[in-house]
């Protein structure tokens, strides 16, 4: 059998090759504490959404904590939503963030940080230390308020 690699090399199946390019510096918006998080995803997310079933958000940030970017990368029902963690982290990687913010939606209004929220954040952080990524909290977002897993200890 002859070589195949010439081919391979012709589908472009072995050549990976990442660019990126940042937003202007000042256009990024700064996060100093949990209410700026809070504040620029909102500007982010469609709120008429909110109450209708829970979705996942990760704000990815600088080392000086400026927004590159802020995705949606999951979507679920009104009792829950089950992120991939390869996703947000594809994402870090693809836009160089040295930190990221998690945020979930409460649909019912309710606040309280549940075993599988801290399940969730955890398993994030074990992911983000490997990976040399500062996950600075996790907030849950509903359309009256929110709740930083960070300033509550939980993170």
């Amino acid at each position: 059998m002859k070589n195949k690699l010439p081919m391979l090399h012709c589908l472009g199946s072995y050549v990976v090759e990442l660019c990126y390019s940042r937003p202007l510096l000042s256009e990024m918006y700064n996060v100093t504490c949990a209410e700026d998080a809070e504040k620029y995803l909102r500007l982010f997310i469609n709120p008429k959404q909110l109450d209708l079933r829970e979705c996942f958000w990760v704000i990815l940030m600088t080392n000086a904590n400026r927004i590159i970017a802020i995705s949606e990368v999951a979507t679920g029902t009104s009792k829950g939503v089950q992120p991939n963690p390869k996703y947000i982290f594809q994402l870090a990687l693809l836009t160089n963030a040295s930190a990221i913010i998690v945020a979930h939606s409460h649909p019912s209004g309710n606040l309280n940080i549940s075993v599988s929220d801290i399940k969730e954040t955890r398993k994030i952080s074990r992911i983000a230390k490997a990976m040399d990524i500062t996950l600075l909290d996790h907030i849950i977002i509903t359309s009256e308020s929110f709740v930083s897993l960070a300033q509550e200890n939980k993170l």
